[in-house]
């Protein structure tokens, strides 16, 4: 069986770490062109040592030395700066993990777009900030966005091929964050660091304090309005 190429931009994130795990499980089926990282150059150098990319990028010059030195008798090749992916992959990727927090992660995940058959999306600001302009790149270059977010994959496998008139409602479902069961009149003291430790997941910070703050599902309803075209009414947070 061909051996499928794929990218992972964030690499060193807790979504990047998670996708390297289920590669790590499967490694006879993948080939990594490209692992990326802004700043966490010890862990983007303890995966490239693990993994054998053709290719890493550390998004921060500063580090770049310390990751040239670190692989030095590797057959990597090591990028820094804010050079585009499309002048460092060869051909056509089948798969990119598009897993860079905030908006940072938008260009990458335009260029992606263009040298990738599948591109899956767990950057949240570029859905949101700017799905126009991906929804465009997409159609033009034929490439398909898969969302990362368990919710709207399950929207995207529940709904296909369904119209919006067969869809009675979307419900979008919290876990059980950190103050579940925590009193009212206590929320006011909690600290930051009560915020990140969520119970039933391992996150990264931001997205702990999203998640703990029930800000991550109005992001999660208005990643669903730009992706699926579901009258807006249809959907509900419980």
């Amino acid at each position: 069986m061909k051996k499928r190429k794929i990218a992972v931009l964030g690499s060193t994130g807790s979504i990047g770490e998670s996708t390297l795990k289920v590669l790590k499980k499967n490694r006879s089926s993948f080939i990594i062109e490209l692992l990326t990282a802004n700043n966490n150059y010890k862990k983007l150098i303890k995966q490239a040592k693990i993994f054998k990319p053709k290719n890493v990028l550390i998004r921060n010059e500063l580090h770049y030395e310390k990751v040239k030195k670190s692989l030095k008798n590797s057959n990597i090749k090591i990028y820094s700066g804010n050079i585009s992916i499309c002048n460092i992959i060869v051909g056509k990727l089948d798969y990119t993990m598009s897993a860079i927090v905030g908006f940072a992660g938008l260009q990458p995940t335009l260029d992606a777009i263009k040298i990738s058959k599948i591109v899956a999306i767990a950057n949240k600001e570029s859905i949101i900030c700017a799905w126009e302009l991906l929804y465009k790149q997409m159609k033009k270059y034929k490439t398909k966005i898969l969302p990362v977010d368990s919710e709207h994959f399950s929207i995207m496998e529940l709904t296909k091929d369904m119209n919006d008139d067969e869809v009675e409602e979307i419900i979008i479902t919290a876990s059980g964050g950190p103050f579940l069961n925590m009193p009212l009149n206590k929320l006011k003291n909690v600290k930051p660091k009560q915020a990140i430790d969520h119970p039933n997941w391992k996150m990264g910070k931001k997205i702990s304090i999203d998640s703990a703050n029930l800000m991550n599902k109005v992001f999660e309803i208005i990643e669903a309005y730009k992706i699926f075209k579901f009258n807006k009414k249809k959907y509900r947070i419980v």
